[in-house]
């Protein structure tokens, strides 16, 4: 394993194939003849500055420009062929290349590079969490970018991401963004969106994988058969209470299995799940109650009380994801709508944010402010210095 520098783990070429070799995958949008930059630098030195807090591709290219000769040597500079010194692009020149480039050449690159980097394959059993996001800067109400994710709830890394245009929906693409995933014993978490007959059948049939879907009316029949589940009579199995923003919260599981009588109407369903969770709020005074349904493909033996509570809640680990490029990196207040740009930038800030829980930042916006301080922290997590 690589030493550590300066508090973060940089890459070793040993440990994973290195981000310019991986980048260098993606295919070049331009012509080759009008080519002064090298494609893997140009966005390997837009995922650096994306470390450092830049949320702009302007501010991408004023980040670059004060970076050391030394470094854009190692990105692949372009020079003055008669002055020798070196030519940093602008901001046209970046917005052009994001704007053209096959983004889903993009996302499996880093997504596989990331992956790589986190060393989860074949670690057992990995718990996935599906949920889409719309850019509403990136066009006018109806012609938005909208993005459908995988991220994997214990590393905290973006895994896979697609888009959803305006002739489809999440559920269409639901089966595309995972196929390409090695799902053999792993769980997916999504939201009653995804809770759909089809996508249980490929996940358990095809992708050897188990579901923990949330039930909402959406589907109605499935819905009145969870709710009318014996709940008085079963026990609450996990219990959990939290103090924490001025409330006090306390959280209960109960779950039944699903055979015989208590069977569902919903392929390999195996138990069905009731969160209660209840919130006291010490400025009223008053006690608030929210009930959940979820059901799971995998039996009692298989998955705990505790495993099934932690799975639900961590399925929040990519609204945070989602929170964080909304507020941090003011996404939703950006205004590029060109081409495929808006996409590309909501990959650069999954990248830069999965990288940073690799490295074991637990704030994001104060991590990106200690990095903004200094560029070769950005450029030591991509093994750039």
């Amino acid at each position: 394993m690589s030493a550590r520098l300066g508090g973060v783990s940089p890459l070793s070429e040993r440990d994973t194939p290195g981000l310019l070799q991986v980048l260098a995958e993606v295919p070049d949008p331009r012509d080759a003849r009008g080519r002064i930059y090298a494609l893997p630098g140009l966005l390997a030195m837009a995922i650096a500055a994306v470390l450092s807090g830049s949320s702009r591709v302007v501010e991408i290219v004023e980040w670059a420009a004060d970076l050391p000769d030394a470094v854009w040597d190692r990105l692949g500079a372009a020079r003055d062929a008669l002055t020798g010194a070196r030519r940093v692009p602008d901001d046209g020149t970046l917005g052009r290349v994001l704007a053209g480039i096959d983004a889903d050449a993009l996302d499996a690159a880093v997504c596989r590079w990331l992956l790589g980097r986190a060393g989860v394959t074949g670690r057992g059993r990995r718990v996935i969490a599906v949920d889409g996001k719309t850019l509403r800067g990136s066009g006018p109400a109806g012609s938005q970018a909208h993005l459908l994710a995988a991220l994997d709830q214990a590393e905290q890394i973006v895994l896979a991401q697609i888009d959803v245009n305006g002739k489809t929906n999440e559920i269409s693409r639901f089966q595309p963004l995972l196929d390409g995933l090695d799902l053999a014993g792993a769980v997916i978490t999504a939201d009653a969106l995804h809770t759909q007959r089809e996508h249980a059948r490929w996940l358990v049939e095809d992708k050897h994988a188990g579901y923990v879907f949330v039930v909402k009316r959406n589907q109605p029949r499935l819905y009145r058969q969870v709710k009318a589940l014996p709940w008085g009579k079963i026990p609450a199995l996990d219990a959990t209470r939290e103090r924490g923003h001025g409330r006090y919260d306390i959280r209960e599981l109960q779950a039944v299995t699903c055979l015989g009588p208590l069977a569902l109407d919903f392929p390999h369903a195996a138990q069905a799940l009731r969160i209660r969770r209840r919130r006291h709020n010490p400025a009223t005074g008053r006690w608030s109650t929210v009930t959940v349904y979820a059901i799971t493909s995998l039996t009692a033996a298989a998955a705990g009380p505790a495993d099934l509570a932690d799975w639900l809640r961590g399925h929040w680990a990519i609204e945070v994801l989602h929170h964080i490029r909304d507020t941090t990196y003011r996404e939703d207040a950006s205004r590029l709508r060109t081409g495929n740009a808006p996409r590309a930038l909501a990959t650069l800030r999954n990248t830069a944010i999965s990288l940073l829980r690799l490295n074991g930042a637990t704030s994001i916006a104060a991590t990106l402010r200690r990095n903004s301080r200094d560029p070769y922290r950005s450029l030591q997590i991509l093994g750039l210095t």
